[in-house]
């Protein structure tokens, strides 16, 4: 039986640090299905089509370890993983106060479906203060946003922001 995990996340960009986590997730699993959240309370700055496309992008290069896929998703996340039959969620910490919100995360879903583990990587020490909002608050700023996204998702970062300059 193929053992199937699910990662999910915003991806808003995608950064070294989600990268991290997927290169050591994929040696876990034999398919990795990165679940890319709808979640329109954040107001994304790139669009579900975008996030999806920098995900398939990024990952390509964890191809040989698992099959790799991504998947927009709007609803529970324990029930997004019961529809991909994933039998395990991976989620990465970054510092303890990641914890208690994922700690009541797990308790939850727990609770609605036992067969569906967590499992929780540790985010590299190099890439622990990297998060999404802190990288575009950076690039909005002309900061080194590319010390913490791959090149291409830098790329990117800088063309939206050049042209919400531009639309001012």
């Amino acid at each position: 039986m193929k053992r199937v995990g699910l990662y999910p996340g915003t991806f808003d960009p995608i950064t070294n640090g989600h990268l991290d986590i997927i290169g050591r997730a994929v040696k876990l699993v034999d398919k990795l299905i990165i679940g890319v959240a709808i979640n329109r309370d954040k107001g994304p700055l790139f669009s579900l089509e975008e996030r999806v496309d920098m995900v398939m992008r990024e990952t390509a290069r964890f191809s040989g370890h698992a099959e790799i896929e991504a998947r927009p998703f709007e609803n529970l996340l324990i029930k997004f993983a019961e529809a991909c039959e994933a039998q395990v969620i991976i989620r990465g910490l970054r510092a303890v106060s990641d914890f208690e919100y994922e700690f009541q995360m797990v308790a939850m879903n727990q609770k609605m479906n036992h067969d569906i583990e967590t499992v929780f990587l540790m985010a590299d020490p190099m890439h622990q203060a990297v998060s999404s909002r802190l990288v575009k608050e950076i690039a909005r700023l002309d900061g080194s946003a590319d010390l913490f996204v791959p090149p291409d998702v830098y790329k990117r970062l800088k063309e939206r922001f050049e042209r919400t300059k531009g639309a001012r």
